[in-house]
C-alpha cells in the first residue's frame, strides 16, 4: 500500500510535499488525479483531527501556514491573482479577507473554509 492514514506531523509533511508536486505537475494522468484526491483527503483528515485553529485569527493562521510552507507574500500574490498591495493590506489586518480570497486559501493551503471565514479585528488607521 502506498499511502495510509497520516498519524505523525513528518508523515503529514511528506504527504503535502507530494501531493504540491502532483498538483504542479504539468501533465495529470488518471492515476495522478485519483493520487491527488487521495493525499487530499488523508491531509484533510489529519489536520480537522490534529489541529485546532478555534482561537487562532484567520491572519494568524494563514501567517502560520505560510510560514510551515516557506511562503513569503509575493507567494501569496501568485497563488490568489491579487495585487501586492491587497497581499500586504490583508498580512497587516487593514483590509479583510474577501469570498474569492478565503476560497482560494482554503483550497490552496487544504483548509476548511471556515477556518479563514470567522471575524477578526482590522488595525485602525
Amino acid at each position: 500500500m502506498k499511502y495510509k492514514v497520516i498519524k505523525t506531523e513528518n508523515q503529514y509533511k511528506e504527504y503535502s510535499k507530494m501531493l504540491e508536486e502532483l498538483v504542479t505537475a504539468d501533465f495529470k494522468s488518471k492515476e495522478m488525479k485519483d493520487e491527488i484526491e487521495l493525499l487530499t483527503l488523508l491531509i484533510e483528515k489529519w489536520y480537522e483531527e490534529n489541529n485546532s485553529f478555534d482561537d487562532v485569527d484567520p491572519i494568524t493562521l494563514l501567517h502560520l501556514l505560510m510560514e510551515e510552507r516557506g511562503l513569503k507574500a509575493k507567494d501569496l500574490v501568485e497563488i490568489l491573482g491579487v495585487s501586492k498591495g491587497l497581499v500586504s493590506d490583508v498580512l497587516n489586518y487593514k483590509k479583510g479577507l474577501s469570498k474569492d480570497i478565503i476560497r482560494n486559501l482554503s483550497e490552496y493551503f487544504k483548509v476548511s473554509q471556515e477556518a479563514f471565514n470567522r471575524p477578526y479585528e482590522l488595525a485602525t488607521k
